[in-house]
């Protein structure tokens, strides 16, 4: 299954360049449909003028942002240097905290299709 998702041009960057394996979302309705194996084609944000797709290898669940960046190297993230802190503090500008207590997170672990 293919699933669309948008995606802000530093990390779109990131990820084409193979420095970003892990995407970090809210573990809500239409990510919940995501399952290991399907495909995710990420559109670039605000132009829309560039897609990349990449598999999905592996999906692990957190009550909080704060647990995930926690658990898993900041380098998967391409986020070497920032603090867990950071990082959550970043992650609240797109997601709300009230929001994230209502979903949960999910840390979806991605492989770039050649």
């Amino acid at each position: 299954m293919i699933h669309n998702m948008g995606l802000f041009e530093i990390p779109f960057n990131s990820i084409k360049a193979g420095r970003k394996t892990v995407e970090v979302r809210l573990n809500d309705e239409k990510r919940r449909k995501l399952n290991i194996g399907d495909k995710i084609e990420f559109v670039r944000v605000p132009d829309e003028n560039d897609t990349l797709t990449v598999e999905v290898t592996g999906l692990r669940k957190y009550n909080s942002f704060k647990e995930m960046y926690e658990d898993i190297p900041p380098k998967d993230f391409d986020a070497v240097g920032d603090s867990v802190e950071e990082m959550v503090e970043n992650t609240y500008k797109i997601y709300t905290p009230e929001k994230e207590k209502e979903w949960g997170t999910l840390a979806i672990t991605i492989k770039l299709e050649e």
